[in-house]
């Protein structure tokens, strides 16, 4: 079987050609010996990718493979052909089989502490100091990446109960150290600002959210060179969360609500301090699958250009992950659409054809 992909091909940020093929389950872009048995004209952009989603994770914690599959699915008809999969209680390894539904980038499950964190999404560790040899072990069930809940609303507080960091720097360092030590990256879960130098001190190589950064410690994202998964769609949810604490937690309610309310004043100062801002839509918990184009829309709200949205959703973030978008003999996982998303975000909402290791799932 052999597709000709017509119009305009996106290599990169510099490279576009105006075809490519695929033949059997690989993109070559050079001509086939024979005619192609069909054709797909249009803009044509590797694979999106979800960087922070939970795949085999509902709001009360892991679900069966039947719904699993169901969230996978909606990805893909999104557009979404790799995601990292941001930590999951799930054993999703069966989906590697499957050549029908998206690669999945794995962190093993969430690293957090007895009580803080979501009730039965992460490995709760009794004894701090166990931090180190437990991301080895989820460095050895994931797929090159290890998840930290870097810091969580503390309720032995009471009515001073707030967000406060997990684990100390010295510990933090240790464990970082670990997962490199074992070939994994380290991303961490974090809203406040008490937990981020600590974390940046330790050598992390990703941030989830960051809504608590200060201007000086954005600095410090940039000059190290760390990524940051905004999660608008996941912020967007603060004020609601803050009125469910309100009664019991005032500080944490009043924290929240602030960090709803400068969502997109902060994700614009990110990238216009040169923070590598990735696009995730944090599915899994209280958020559905396959919306990675209003994720995307949300990020052009907050003031960062279509172009940079569109590539940190697609070949930017392929690169960083080190997985391969647009080339020869890459596996062929693009989407195709009928207007340039560059041009209007909003194009992503209304993908023409997926592919999916050549085979047409959309």
């Amino acid at each position: 079987m052999i597709t000709h992909l017509r119009g305009t091909v996106v290599l990169d940020d510099d490279h576009e050609v105006g075809d490519a093929w695929v033949v059997g389950d690989r993109l070559s872009l050079e001509r086939p010996g024979r005619a192609p048995d069909t054709v797909l004209e249009g803009w044509v952009l590797p694979g999106l990718v979800d960087v922070h989603c939970h795949v085999g994770l509902a709001s009360d914690g892991p679900v069966d493979d039947a719904t699993a599959e169901a969230q996978a699915r909606a990805d893909r008809d999104a557009g979404v052909l790799l995601v990292r999969d941001a930590g999951s209680p799930a054993d999703t390894r069966w989906m590697d089989a499957r050549a029908d539904l998206p690669r999945l980038l794995r962190a093993g499950r969430h690293l957090a502490r007895p009580k803080r964190y979501l009730r039965h999404y992460g490995r709760e560790l009794a004894d701090a100091a166990q931090l180190p040899q437990a991301v080895r072990e989820e460095a050895a069930r994931g797929d090159g990446w290890v998840k930290l809940v870097a810091d969580w609303i503390d309720r032995d507080l009471g009515p001073d109960g707030d967000l406060r960091p997990l684990w100390s720097d010295e510990v933090l360092a240790d464990a970082v150290t670990a997962a490199h030590d074992a070939g994994a990256r380290v991303t961490a879960h974090t809203f406040s600002h008490e937990a981020l130098d600590g974390l940046l001190d330790a050598g992390v190589d990703g941030l989830e959210h960051a809504t608590g950064a200060t201007p000086e410690q954005i600095e410090r994202i940039a000059a190290a060179g760390v990524p940051v998964t905004a999660t608008l769609l996941q912020v967007g949810q603060f004020a609601a969360i803050a009125a469910q604490g309100e009664a019991r937690y005032p500080r944490f309610a009043a924290r929240m609500r602030a960090m709803h309310a400068r969502r997109y004043e902060h994700v614009r100062h990110l990238h216009d301090a040169g923070v590598r801002v990735l696009l995730g839509t944090d599915a899994g918990g209280t958020i559905a699958h396959g919306r990675v184009a209003d994720e995307a829309v949300e990020m052009v709200r907050a003031g960062i250009p279509a172009r940079d949205v569109v590539a940190a959703a697609s070949w930017r973030t392929r690169a960083w992950l080190g997985v391969p978008g647009i080339a020869e003999g890459a596996s062929a996982d693009v989407v195709v659409y009928d207007e340039d998303p560059r041009a209007d975000v909003g194009a992503l909402t209304r993908p023409r054809a997926v592919l999916l290791r050549g085979a047409r799932v959309r």
